[in-house]
């Protein structure tokens, strides 16, 4: 009998133990919980700015640029899709405080205001591109010829997406529209060069991680001498500081070379 109430003692902690979770496993698993806690406007607690909207497993940003992005709590972290992880100091129903990626912290309180609710209406961000095509020409004379360039800078619906960080030290995604910029040279009445550029023809000398977040930005013609004509291409990441100009060089037969100027 002593040795059947120990088997049924032992058959009793193995059920109750069947739906414990390690302490890894539990670090790993979201809570939702506390994502039902975030769900609503949250502002800075001391400017009362708009910061973002939790609705279900999305965060819509405050500014109409920048894209949505999905989100999970897992332990005392927030965990955004791209992988980026903040600390979470404090979470309660109406307080929202967490550790950006530069160690700030970054008080948030939830608003019930219906103006601010409001604010959060657009649906899909708005796409940052030229709006209409652009053209430019010019005459060069040199060496007794007369030479008539012309550039047409003409939006595209490619879409470039470029990573950074709000105000809040939040990484965002933006997404804008490429350009595809054309070159035509005539000589007279005669066609020497025609062609289309797109920012992938610029790989070799461009490194990619820049080349994939940047658009093709601008072109402009610079001058003419006895190499032929030269026009120079800007390409930049969006709302960026850091741009790379490639001269783009179109001799009098018609032939084409790059070479990068600055960065």
């Amino acid at each position: 009998m002593m040795r059947l109430g120990v088997i049924v003692v032992a058959i009793v902690l193995l059920s109750g133990c069947s739906g414990c979770l390690s302490s890894e496993e539990q670090s790993t698993q979201e809570n939702l919980e506390a994502k039902s806690l975030l769900q609503g406007v949250w502002v800075d607690a001391e400017t009362e700015d708009l910061t973002f909207r939790v609705a279900g497993d999305t965060i819509f940003y405050a500014d109409t640029t920048s894209m949505p992005a999905y989100f999970k709590i897992v332990g005392d972290s927030l965990v955004l899709s791209s992988g980026t992880t903040y600390a979470i100091e404090q979470h309660t129903a109406h307080i929202f405080s967490f550790r950006n990626q530069n160690g700030d912290l970054v008080k948030l309180v939830k608003s019930d205001e219906a103006e601010a609710v409001s604010d959060f209406t657009h649906v899909r961000p708005s796409v940052m591109t030229y709006t209409h095509q652009v053209k430019k020409d010019s005459v060069v004379n040199f060496g007794g010829e007369r030479y008539h360039w012309y550039i047409a800078i003409n939006p595209t619906r490619f879409k470039v997406t470029h990573h950074t960080f709000n105000e809040d030290g939040m990484e965002v995604e933006n997404v804008y529209y490429d350009n595809i910029m054309h070159i035509s040279v005539y000589r007279g009445g005669n066609c020497i060069y025609s062609k289309d550029f797109r920012k992938q023809q610029y790989e070799k000398l461009v490194p990619v991680n820049f080349l994939n977040e940047a658009v093709l930005a601008n072109m402009e013609y610079s001058s003419a001498d006895a190499a032929g004509l030269h026009f120079n291409a800007t390409l930049c990441i969006p709302d960026g500081a850091s741009c790379y100009l490639v001269e783009t060089l179109i001799s009098y037969k018609g032939q084409m070379t790059m070479k990068l100027l600055e960065y």
